[in-house]
């Protein structure tokens, strides 16, 4: 079992910096992929970044390269840097953790709550 905790969301301006914390715990999370997705109202849980637990190579949704980064720390969380921030990546953002991690969202098997991020123009 994984146990996400996010934090970190809220309202910015366009073109602002956020960063969102997901809290990790449990067992076999050096063996999983850790994923940030966003859902926005009326649409479908979209992929931004992923990472493996143990680190390696990161990948980035296009809308988002170049202005997000997704991190570690040495001890139990997981980040997204978000800057040059628009109103479309409105969304509730969550932090996911599955064996598979790929870019789709059924591939996660433990997901965080959830944090809203509001963008203002």
């Amino acid at each position: 079992q994984v146990q996400l905790v996010e934090s970190g969301g809220g309202l910015v301006q366009t073109g602002g910096s956020l960063r969102l914390s997901c809290a990790a715990s449990g067992r076999f999370l050096s063996s999983v992929v850790m994923g940030w997705f966003r859902q926005a109202p009326g649409k479908d849980r979209e992929f931004v970044a992923r990472m493996r637990w143990s680190g390696g190579s990161t990948v980035y949704a296009d809308s988002v390269k170049g202005r997000f980064t997704i991190s570690r720390d040495a001890k139990d969380s997981v980040y997204l840097h978000m800057s040059s921030l628009k109103p479309e990546d409105t969304a509730i953002y969550y932090c996911a953790a599955g064996l598979r991690g790929g870019s789709d969202y059924q591939e996660y098997d433990y997901w965080g709550q959830g944090t809203q991020v509001t963008v203002s123009s």
